[in-house]
């Protein structure tokens, strides 16, 4: 299994920080990015407020650390309610989920972290309680089952998921809003990066400082403070508190992140699939072998942000370097495969003569006579 790497979008220990951290958005108003999901938001919060019921269950969808949960809190924040947090692998047993759903109040805001990770029979229970506000708990068995009725708070489920294609459709289809967070352009991290030194009190680091490690981020806020706590750390220490682009580039470079966010991991599967296999393609578990690494952690650890700036590309033969790969970690391009022989030549040459189709003569069917038949 790899190590804890700097650039993993998923939450580490250092990033998990209480709800009202500081380095998060306060209200939806404060929140950067994503801005037709808080425009969407925004109007609904606004009509609900003002008529008094709860908001629709929403189902937020998108790589690890775009914001998902903090969204979820200013929902509460904005509706003046409680947000509480739960996590879909946690929910084991039906009796799990009774027992936050029976304790939530008016208008409350459950979180449902991993939701795609439910398990079924703790997911037929949501379905009554997110439709009708209500759970039927079956008590005892055989000829003394009966089924009891609860009636719950009218709450709002905020369900948070990395692969939405895991959701069954009929809980997808009980989710009133749903929507896809994407990747922040450059300009909306350093805009984060900015409010962030700030809070912690990092003076005078100029814009083209922030730029720099807002271009190595990953388009991902989490891994942008996490930079920007590293770059402290080391300016604190041996810069004497100074920021500038020389001493974050310094930084980056100790924690071996390179311009385009590409750590260590990253660029040795790059430099095995183009000099230890030219360039593929080659099978996930043939690099998986060579780099001595799982290759579920490839797969899902690696490989996206690879496909996403266009340095990897998966053919049915297996995954391929592509040229802009080979130029960074400054291997040979891989070569297009060799087709067995040109459009116009036949497979004996190019003079030969094509083989023709045979054609299959049909029988054709005997004439329909009409007209009286004569006796």
């Amino acid at each position: 299994m790899a190590k804890q790497r700097i650039v993993d979008a998923k939450a580490q220990r250092v990033d998990k920080r209480p709800a009202g951290s500081p380095l998060r958005p306060q209200r939806l108003s404060e929140y950067v990015g994503q801005r037709d999901l808080i425009e969407k938001l925004s109007i609904t919060l606004q009509a609900v407020c003002e008529r008094g019921e709860p908001m629709e269950h929403i189902l937020l969808h998108g790589p690890p650390g775009l914001g998902k949960t903090t969204v979820a809190h200013l929902i509460a924040v904005e509706m003046g309610t409680r947000a509480y947090t739960a996590s879909g692998p946690a929910l084991t047993k039906a009796g799990d989920l009774i027992g936050t759903l029976t304790r939530l109040q008016q208008h409350d805001v459950l979180f449902i972290d991993e939701i795609h990770r439910l398990p079924p029979a703790v997911e037929e229970y949501i379905y009554p309680a997110m439709e009708d506000f209500k759970i039927d708990i079956t008590v005892d068995s055989g000829r003394h089952a009966k089924v009891i009725t609860m009636a719950l708070q009218p709450f709002t489920l905020i369900g948070a998921t990395t692969r939405a294609g895991l959701l069954s459709g009929a809980l997808r289809n009980r989710f009133g809003i749903s929507h896809h967070l994407r990747f922040y352009p450059q300009e909306d991290l350093v805009t984060i990066l900015r409010r962030a030194t700030e809070v912690l009190a990092i003076d005078e680091i100029p814009i083209s400082a922030l730029g720099v490690i807002a271009a190595r981020s990953r388009g991902t806020p989490r891994v942008t403070l996490r930079l920007l706590r590293r770059v402290r750390d080391f300016a604190h220490v041996r810069a004497g508190g100074r920021i500038d682009e020389q001493i974050v580039g310094e930084a980056l470079a100790l924690e071996g992140v390179d311009e385009l966010g590409l750590d260590e991991l990253d660029r040795s599967y790059l430099r095995t699939l183009g000099q230890t296999y030219h360039g593929g393609p080659v099978g996930l578990e043939a690099i998986a072998a060579t780099l001595a690494e799982d290759s579920g952690t490839l797969e899902d650890v690696v490989e996206p942000y690879l496909l996403q700036i266009g340095f990897l590309a998966r053919t049915r033969q297996g995954r391929r370097l592509t040229p802009a790969a080979a130029k960074h970690v400054r291997c040979s391009a891989p070569q297009g495969d060799a087709e067995p022989h040109r459009s116009g030549d036949s497979l004996f040459g190019p003079n030969s003569p094509r083989p023709q189709p045979a054609v299959v003569a049909r029988p054709r069917p005997a004439p329909t006579i009409h007209g009286p038949v004569e006796s």
